[in-house]
């Protein structure tokens, strides 16, 4: 019997932004893999480094940036040391196309719908505008979208259907993974549902993977199969969403899940994360979150902590050293979590 290779593996990532003042470390040592079929979910704040992942699959990594060390794999081929012209023939939209969170800014506002599919049908594909065309009415009618609106210009469009439009766009050329970076986040909370039904009808119909990049948690309880929590550019946690959700085994995840409503109990008081997500500008060799953990130690910034099984499963990972000790540690904790000033750290000594 075989087992079926991953279709994306990220292994050992490091990316580096360089500046003229100091070198900026976005990702660090980051692995995941994605299978085919799987939706998986990459969580964490406003520079956590989630963003700078995504570009790096799709090639789009800015000029700053820079892909230290690791490997990035797709379909078994390393990817990650690209020519732009390799990514467009091999690579993008054809096999892994993006779905970015700014629709405004993303669909070119002088060019209706169809041209813009009939020009990413005619760099990737050898397709004529009759089979574009047809494809794009299928996905319009997919995604919700009268198919007579394929001719209409992005700014005929209200917010949510110019959202809508790029899902279409996106998944014109039948890829194999979609990397969906923040796609709700600018909708209002209706739009977003529609939005995320449309995404969980196209896991059903479509035979692909997606790689769904969001900072709440709880859309990819709902929607992922399997996720990664990031902070600080390293990889906090991962697994299965269902043994995150029932036993999150990092601080970060604990209250990250803390932070959101949760239906089982309406009338729990919401929790909040203090501090702000490190800016790091050294070689990372300490865990990310002991600055704003309620349990760190002094052992947490000695190292940076490897991402290891928790006990007694066979795919729930997890970087933190009292990883075994958190559903003790986590009782009664979140209030010491929300004011980092008051946080106790090891020797009686507090942050302040």
């Amino acid at each position: 019997m075989t087992t079926q290779p991953p279709l994306l593996e990220v292994e050992n990532l490091d990316i580096t932004y360089r500046t003229d003042t100091n070198d900026i470390r976005a990702v660090t040592d980051a692995s995941f893999s994605i299978d085919a079929g799987e939706y998986y979910g990459l969580v964490g704040e406003s520079g956590s480094g989630k963003s700078t992942i995504a570009k790096a699959l799709v090639g789009g990594l800015d000029e700053n940036a820079e892909i230290v060390s690791g490997t990035i794999r797709f379909q078994g081929q390393e990817i990650d040391d690209f020519s732009e012209a390799e990514f467009n023939e091999h690579v993008r939209w054809n096999e892994i196309s993006f779905i970015p969170q700014a629709s405004m800014d993303s669909l070119d506002p002088i060019m209706r719908i169809t041209d813009q599919a009939l020009e990413l049908a005619g760099t990737h594909t050898d397709w004529d505008d009759e089979t574009t065309l047809d494809r794009l009415r299928e996905l319009f009618n997919v995604v919700g979208l009268p198919e007579s609106r394929i001719h209409d210009y992005p700014h005929e469009f209200s917010g949510g259907m110019e959202q809508r439009a790029l899902i279409a766009l996106a998944l014109l050329l039948d890829p194999s993974l979609i990397v969906a970076d923040e796609p709700t986040t600018a909708l209002d909370v209706i739009m977003q549902d529609q939005i995320l039904q449309y995404l969980e009808e196209i896991k059903a119909e479509q035979d692909l993977s997606m790689l769904l990049i969001t900072h709440d948690i709880s859309v990819v309880f709902e929607t992922c199969d399997s996720l990664s929590i990031l902070h600080g550019g390293q990889v906090a946690e991962s697994g299965s969403a269902t043994a995150l959700f029932d036993r999150p085994n990092h601080p970060y995840t604990h209250l990250l899940q803390q932070a959101f409503p949760d239906i089982r109990s309406p009338d729990r008081e919401l929790q909040t994360i203090g501090g702000e997500p490190p800016q790091l500008k050294e070689d990372v060799d300490h865990c990310t979150f002991a600055d704003r953990c309620p349990w760190s130690q002094p052992e947490c910034r000695a190292e940076s902590p490897p991402l290891e099984l928790v006990d007694g499963t066979t795919d729930h990972h997890s970087s933190c050293i009292r990883r075994q000790e958190l559903d003790e540690l986590g009782e009664g904790a979140t209030e010491e979590a929300s004011n980092p000033a008051r946080t106790p750290l090891a020797g009686g000594q507090s942050n302040e």
